[in-house]
């Protein structure tokens, strides 16, 4: 047996062991819990500490892009937005929204690079660069503590319902859904980790595994291809209506980024 296909028997035997019967219903909301809850003691204070979250690396560079000039324009971010501290808060609460010139949502990382190509007249940053993960982490950490806040557009209302059937849609090789772990078995221990509720409140985040910060468009992808599923390009339209209904079932849940992750 080639170790490809021997490591997906073992996945597979591994999710055979969490009875994965789909849920009609999402979380409650009286039950909700962040990823960070169900960390150990030791990430989570990690997280909480600014000094050792090493997704601070990345807000740091962040702040310093956010005061750069870029582009033929000779612009900056602080030029037309000032301090991000007053106009970025509640930005990343607020994301994804529905962008004008695309006509369709975009989510903060997107927002980010289109804002640089437009007003800064600079070249684009790639998803997952260094450069569009500070950005976003920078932002992101300007709404740490307020409330999720998916906007109340009815622009996004086909989106967000797409993002719904996409979250419980089987897919993939091993035939699952989002919502058969996330729903049905949130809590539950899959592969020696207990599976999250995917609540997108920490993102972008530190995650150990990757040694790096992420995206949740990473994230996403990652968790398709653990199930054997075609995997959609980074900024494709399924990752971002994905993310708009998990910003949905996370309304009013506290943002807490950047986050830690095992």
């Amino acid at each position: 047996m080639s170790r490809v296909a021997a490591g997906a028997r073992v996945l597979a035997l591994v999710a055979a062991t969490v009875v994965l019967a789909a849920s009609p219903a999402c979380v409650q909301s009286d039950a909700r819990r962040p990823g960070s809850a169900t960390m150990s003691p030791q990430t989570r204070a990690m997280q909480r500490d600014d000094a050792q979250n090493p997704a601070m690396l990345w807000v740091a560079d962040g702040e310093a892009l956010w005061s750069r000039a870029a582009g033929p324009a000779g612009r900056a971010c602080a030029d037309c937005h000032g301090d991000a501290r007053a106009s970025m808060r509640g930005v990343a609460a607020r994301h994804p929204a529905y962008d004008e010139a695309s006509r369709r949502p975009v989510d903060l990382g997107q927002r980010i690079a289109a804002c640089r190509q437009r007003h800064q007249q600079a070249g684009p940053l790639a998803p997952e660069s260094h450069e569009r993960l500070a950005l976003e982490a920078y932002v992101a950490l300007q709404s740490r503590g307020m409330a999720v806040a998916p906007p109340a557009d009815p622009r996004l209302d086909a989106h967000r319902e797409r993002g719904r059937a996409l979250f419980h849609q089987r897919i993939g090789q091993l035939d699952l859904a989002c919502a058969q772990c996330h729903d049905a078995n949130a809590g539950k221990r899959l592969g020696g980790s207990t599976i999250p509720e995917a609540h997108p409140t920490g993102y972008p985040i530190y995650r150990l595994e990757w040694q790096s910060a992420g995206s949740l468009q990473r994230r996403l992808r990652g968790c398709m291809g653990g199930v054997r599923a075609e995997v959609p390009p980074y900024d494709a339209p399924d990752l971002v209506d994905l993310a708009l209904h998990l910003a949905s079932r996370a309304a009013g849940m506290i943002v807490d980024a950047p986050g830690v992750r095992p």
